[in-house]
């Protein structure tokens, strides 16, 4: 019993082909963290870009702000189609998310995430050919695209890598997840730099390279495993699932593995199935399922979607004089952070590192709403100085020179 024990510490049971088979899912994760940061540094450029393709020109008139005390006025449709190509990411998510499910059970967990890298591989097309047409139905299009795609991956990935990782090493495996993401959204904002690719000549470019994760995951996929449980549990596939623990924990002891999904086969059975409005309805799993919506929601408005969009404007109304290095500053600091969570998060547990991060969270949610008072306060002022100089030109311009 002693013996078994020692097998199941988390350096015995952490073997090479589940390091592969990890990185080879969270390329999924990769994929969605750039496209969520892609959009951020060539904002200006891409607008530009959009003005000219709409025959708009930028409005000329001026309006107070923070950093110069006046600037150009977008052209309202601009500022629609712009708004469209970050929000339709979102709503492509929002739909796609509902057939997580079906997909993983129907196809399987690797044939699953085979299949939707299509749709990223269409996304990443459209957006790359966008000076080749009109540009902005091409990058709203191929923003939808991509979002559906980044939709089922971000429920297929914690899933596949949850039921391919050991218990002892679940928890440090699923933060994997989260700190891929974190990486694809510094990448993406590396690569926005001017002297990169963010600038007029390479931003379509920089849109593109999108589906390069989702290529490298093609090849990558056909040499992983099907997640045991999944065989196990959902096909009843013994010797399928001991032959794929076999290759992850790299030992062909897999009884107490077998036993294990055994017993929650025999738990998930007893279950009666409920439809999603007997799920809220039941008094047995309203705790759960409010516990649920509430980690999900506290993630949602937290704020930190709305940096990841836009910290770049952000830092630039703020009088940052690189607002683009700042915006890399956060992504380096998010790096940072996820990566000290893979290492704590067996041994101070998930729910204290959820407060610790929520609490900190709402601190800064504090202070950045202070800031943005003063913002408005100083523009303001600066529109109420705007105006009395207007008032005050005229009287000063007729009043008459005293000769010498």
């Amino acid at each position: 019993m002693g013996k078994l024990r020692e097998d199941r510490r988390p350096g015995k049971e952490l073997t090479g082909l589940l390091l592969f088979v990890v990185f080879t899912a969270v390329l999924g994760s990769l994929q969605f963290g750039y496209g969520l940061g892609v959009i951020n540094a060539p904002q200006e450029i891409i607008e530009k870009h959009y003005s000219r393709v709409l025959n708009v020109a930028q409005n000329e008139t001026t309006a107070a702000n923070l950093t110069q005390g006046t600037k150009r006025v977008k052209h309202h449709s601009v500022t629609i189609y712009w708004t469209l190509s970050v929000s339709v990411f979102c709503i492509g998510g929002m739909i796609s998310s509902f057939f997580v499910g079906y997909l993983a059970d129907t196809l399987g967990r690797l044939k699953a995430m085979l299949v939707v890298n299509i749709f990223a591989i269409v996304g990443a097309l459209l957006m790359g050919i966008a000076k080749m047409g009109p540009s902005h139905i091409l990058i709203i299009a191929g923003r939808a695209i991509t979002g559906i795609y980044c939709g089922i991956s971000t429920g297929l990935v914690p899933m596949y890598i949850g039921e391919v990782s050991p218990t002892s090493l679940r928890g440090a495996m699923g933060t994997m997840h989260q700190l891929a993401i974190v990486v694809g959204i510094l990448l993406s904002q590396v690569l926005g730099l001017d002297f990169l690719l963010g600038n007029d000549r390479l931003w379509p470019c920089i849109l593109g390279l999108s589906g390069l994760p989702a290529i490298l995951q093609i090849i990558l996929l056909p040499f992983c495993p099907e997640s045991p449980r999944y065989l196990y549990i959902k096909l009843g596939k013994e010797e399928a699932a001991r032959k794929s623990l076999k290759r992850l924990l790299g030992t062909s002891d897999t009884d107490q593995h077998i036993e294990e999904m055994k017993k929650e086969k025999e738990e998930i059975q007893k279950e009666k199935k409920m439809t999603v409005m007997q799920l809220f309805c039941s008094s047995t799993y309203r705790q759960p399922i409010i516990v649920a919506l509430m980690l999900h929601i506290s993630q949602q408005f937290s704020g930190i979607n709305a940096i990841f969009y836009y910290s770049t404007a952000i830092f630039k109304q703020a009088n940052l004089l690189h607002p683009v290095y700042a915006t890399i500053g956060v992504g380096v600091v998010n790096i940072i952070f996820t990566a000290i969570s893979v290492f704590l998060v067996e041994r101070a547990g998930r729910r204290s590192l959820y407060i610790t991060g929520m609490a900190g969270m709402c601190c800064c949610a504090i202070i950045m709403t202070v800031g943005l008072v003063f913002q408005v306060s100083k523009i303001e002022r600066q529109n109420r100085e705007h105006r009395t100089l207007q008032a005050l030109r005229p009287s000063m311009l007729r009043q008459p020179v005293e000769p010498i």
